[in-house]
């Protein structure tokens, strides 16, 4: 799955560290953490949400599967496979999967 040298750490499919989701249901696996950053992939169903919060550091969100509705402060942004998004720190936003959805966030430090 993941192979990791002392230089890098490859992951061959980000997609394949979530299987399966039970209904109903968010899951998560850390892909990796230093440091310098903590990189997890998470897992919702189909109208799962994570509520409005913030995060004390930069973050990434970017979407691997499905569809979601994120709200960024104000701004709401209909997120597809290919959506990359950048928050500063104490950034507002909450996640509402549309359809069964594969989300990667890094947190920097």
């Amino acid at each position: 799955m993941t192979s990791m040298a002392r230089d890098y750490v490859v992951v061959p499919d980000l997609r394949q560290l979530i299987t399966s989701i039970q209904p109903e249901s968010i899951i998560s696996r850390q892909v990796y953490k230093d440091e310098h950053v903590n990189v997890t992939v998470f897992g919702f169903d189909a109208g799962q949400a994570l509520s409005e919060h913030t995060a004390s550091q930069p973050a990434t969100i970017q979407i691997l599967d499905g569809e979601a509705t994120i709200t960024l402060g104000e701004e709401v942004v209909e997120a597809t496979i290919g959506t990359w998004i950048h928050m500063l720190p104490n950034t507002r936003h909450s996640v509402v999967a549309k359809t069964p959805l594969i989300m990667l966030l890094t947190l920097l430090k």
